[in-house]
């Protein structure tokens, strides 16, 4: 049985009838990406004569509906997909079930959390003829070098549909990086959307009075933020780069480097190099690693070309027990290196935002060194518990160490004072006694 759908799309979306092995669709709301595409990939299942002119299997057609995270059918593409067979007149070839939908001609949609499947069972995928990625702009460099080489059918294809976030987002990098060869990239907004209504321009023109404009041209406009969307210091960090105070500031040999650390072993060490010269801050280098004892950032920070000041630890740092054979702690450790070390009193974490909000349209940050720095500072984000809906305390994640540093670093300032550097002993390797 075949009939002849109601399907409409944006003259844009002509691209998705031709042959390419990557589709990628890009931009705002409403701009009738994932409409587009579910109305697409039915019309493909549906109709024979286009899945044979596209180079598609006449006897089969697989789609993998996949997204980073997909905790229920619910977070899927499902109930769009049986939205829109309704809508095209398609009801009567299509079998929608609760976990899968089959179609004519041996189609059928499946629904995954990418990040959820091993290799072995993403393997149990490289004979399904397209993979279409829904929320793009969450998915990780991990997963898409998993699925990618997955979808290995000879004609198979690989469609993307997101909203773009940061331009260094594992997705942005592929578009970019995509060739006419390799496929094509479509950026598309609701300008571009035929049945774009009353209802949806009111809620536009709503956003555009009330949200800053960073969000609302990153919503609507499908730009490109300075920062994840809710992102703790997302205007300085944008303010940073469009006062060029995110460059090239290498170390200044007249002052003294001060070296900030956030403690970790299991989840990040990170350390930060400060210099200051009276009101401003200088970050010119950036050390992050895990599971190293503290000798072997000491050696690391010795092998630097830089004069040193104290060294400043969180108000843990006094703590015994860090990772030493001793029960000693991370003071102790660093005093017998040879450093002198600075132990921070304990503060709220909501002052030492508010403190680094102040300090970071005085900070200077060198591009070179330091861009695992501006990578985290620009993801590090409140939690949002599902129950509240409502921004809380800061999420603790990868972000968050860098974060911590930042704070300590603002909150040690005052005392990087440029007044007495350290002499520290030569190099002794295998001699600290250090496990």
């Amino acid at each position: 049985m075949q009939l002849t759908s109601r399907a409409q799309f944006p003259s844009k979306l002509r691209p998705l009838f031709e042959r390419h092995r990557y589709k990628v669709l890009r931009g705002g709301r409403a701009s009738a990406k994932s409409w587009g595409i579910a109305r697409a990939l039915l019309q493909i299942a549906a109709n024979l004569e286009l899945r044979e002119r596209l180079g598609f299997r006449p006897d089969a057609f697989g789609v993998l509906c996949g997204r980073e995270f997909q905790s229920s059918i619910r977070e899927s593409v499902h109930k769009l997909l049986k939205t829109q067979i309704a809508s095209m007149g398609l009801k009567p070839l299509f079998d929608v079930q609760q976990s899968a939908i089959y179609g004519p001609h041996g189609a059928v949609f499946v629904f995954v959390g990418l990040a959820e499947q091993s290799k072995e069972n993403m393997k149990s995928y490289e004979d399904f003829d397209v993979a279409w990625v829904e929320e793009g702009q969450v998915i990780t460099q991990p997963t898409l070098d998993v699925l990618l080489p997955t979808i290995r059918r000879p004609g198979s294809e690989v469609w993307f549909s997101y909203n773009p976030e940061l331009d260094t987002d594992p997705i942005q990098r592929f578009a970019d990086s995509l060739t006419p060869a390799d496929g094509i990239v479509i950026d598309l907004n609701y300008r571009d959307n035929p049945w774009f209504n009353e209802t949806l321009e009111a809620e536009r023109a709503r956003a555009e009075r009330t949200l800053p404009k960073a969000d609302y041209e990153n919503i609507w406009e499908g730009k490109l933020r300075p920062a994840v969307g809710g992102a703790i210091y997302a205007e300085e960090i944008a303010e940073l780069v469009a006062k060029r105070r995110y460059g090239e500031f290498p170390y200044d040999p007249f002052h003294l480097v001060y070296p900030v650390f956030d403690l970790g072993w299991n989840d990040s060490m990170v350390i930060g190099f400060w210099q200051r010269n009276v009101s401003q801050l200088r970050l010119i280098d950036y050390l992050e690693d895990d599971h190293r004892t503290l000798d072997w950032y000491s050696r690391e920070l010795r092998g630097k070309p830089y004069s040193y000041g104290k060294a400043f630890l969180p108000h843990d740092g006094d703590h015994g027990d860090y990772r030493s054979d001793q029960g000693r702690s991370a003071k102790q450790i660093l005093e017998g290196l040879g450093w002198s070390v600075e132990v921070l009193p304990q503060r709220s974490i909501e002052d030492g935002i508010r403190e680094t909000r102040m300090q970071l349209a005085a900070t200077f940050v060198d591009r070179t060194n330091c861009a695992s720095w501006y990578e985290h500072m620009r993801r590090y984000r409140r939690a949002i518990p599902k129950t509240t809906r409502e921004p809380a305390g800061p999420l603790h994640d990868k972000h968050s160490h860098c974060a911590d540093m930042t704070r300590y670093a603002v909150q040690a300032a005052p005392q990087m004072d440029d007044d007495t550097g350290v002499s520290l002993p030569p190099l002794e390797y295998g001699k600290t006694g250090i496990v």
